[in-house]
């Protein structure tokens, strides 16, 4: 078991995808991310891999999608508009049904925005960043040391479906320092049976494409994807539960408003107030199943996001909009305090009491 060390987010996510396997990383540098690229672009050379920084976004997505159809680890590393500019990329990825790993260090939008942290890209990653029918798998991390685990994971969870997955993290998981213990190194086990290697003449050759001319070969297509959806609904869905064992007020949070809504949920304890957190850890597939068991339980939810309130949707439709379901948000590149936190508890209190 390796030691503790003392790393910045950006930098667990670049060294944990080196430990998982990855040696071709293909990006373009933007604020809050920029020491992904610049950490690959050191490591990188160093180890026999490959460091392109990209003449833009979308080629970086491209040079991806070459070296994904081969069965080789790849990744590339972008903040809100960079990750807009790679869309149509991540969505022939998925049409080709190629495993790959999209990082988004948030920051705030639309537009140009901001540089600081946020969570509103929710809504472009569960509900697929990009045109047609799909999805991508989607991780949230809340600590440095899920910044390494999740990178490793989604690798792991890419490659055995054959789809892309999206570490989804706010600007400040990304810029933040704390002691992570990295993973040991391995080496991708995944059936590559698909990829495009050359034959030597031994099988039958395979071919990479998201192009189905034929409706019917079409529609084929996304049936099985969609079948291949479901069990990754059924079995892959992660969260997290705290204090929700009597709990009354449920929170549901991701990235640093979990952390946050963690210390308000204990302040609140102490003054008698019974709330608990539900933490998402997949954003898809989303942990509807606990959401709704919760909502047999608690009278009220609370979605506190750095957003208008994208997850907010998403859990009214777990809990078949069984509770009520408020809101604490900030937006903007503004994180809200563990006291507006605790505001927003005693308000849902007070409801129910009302």
């Amino acid at each position: 078991m390796s030691e503790k060390v003392l790393m910045k987010g950006n930098e667990a996510i670049a060294e944990a995808a080196i430990l998982a396997g990855c040696r071709h990383y293909f990006g373009y540098p933007i604020t809050p991310q920029t020491e992904v690229a610049a950490y690959m672009s050191k490591k990188m050379p160093k180890i026999g891999g490959t460091f392109l920084q990209a003449e833009s976004e979308i080629a970086a997505i491209n040079m991806v999608y070459g070296v994904a159809s081969t069965g080789k680890r790849a990744m590339t590393s972008s903040s809100s508009p960079g990750i807009s500019l790679k869309a149509e990329g991540i969505s022939y990825l998925a049409g080709a049904d190629l495993p790959a790993l999209i990082v988004n260090v948030q920051r705030g939008g639309p537009g140009l925005g901001g540089i600081q942290p946020s969570q509103s890209d929710y809504f472009l990653a569960t509900k697929g960043p990009g045109h047609g029918d799909f999805h991508v798998l989607v991780l949230a991390p809340s600590s440095v040391q899920e910044m390494a685990d999740l990178t490793v994971k989604a690798f792991d969870l890419a490659e055995k479906y054959r789809m892309p997955a999206m570490l989804l993290a706010d600007g400040t998981m990304g810029q933040m320092m704390e002691p992570v213990q990295l993973p040991e190194p391995k080496e991708s086990t995944a059936d590559k049976s698909w990829a495009v290697t050359g034959t030597k003449m031994e099988r039958e050759h395979n071919i990479i494409n998201s192009l189905y001319l034929k409706p019917t070969e079409l529609e084929d297509k996304n049936i099985e994807r969609f079948e291949r959806y479901k069990k990754i609904e059924e079995t892959e869905c992660l969260w997290e539960e705290f204090m929700m064992e009597d709990a009354e007020i449920c929170i549901v949070s991701c990235g640093i408003t979990a952390r946050v809504s963690r210390n308000a949920i204990v302040e609140a304890r102490k003054q008698g107030i019974k709330v608990g957190m539900i933490r998402p850890i997949t954003l898809w597939p989303f942990p509807k199943k606990p959401l709704l068991a919760a909502a047999d339980q608690v009278k009220s939810f609370i979605s506190v996001e750095l957003n208008m309130g994208q997850m907010k949707e998403d859990i009214e439709l777990a809990i078949r909009c069984k509770k009520p379901v408020s809101l604490c948000n900030r937006v903007g590149g503004m994180i809200p305090s563990p006291e507006e936190v605790l505001e927003a508890i005693k308000k849902a209190q007070e409801g129910e009491e009302e």
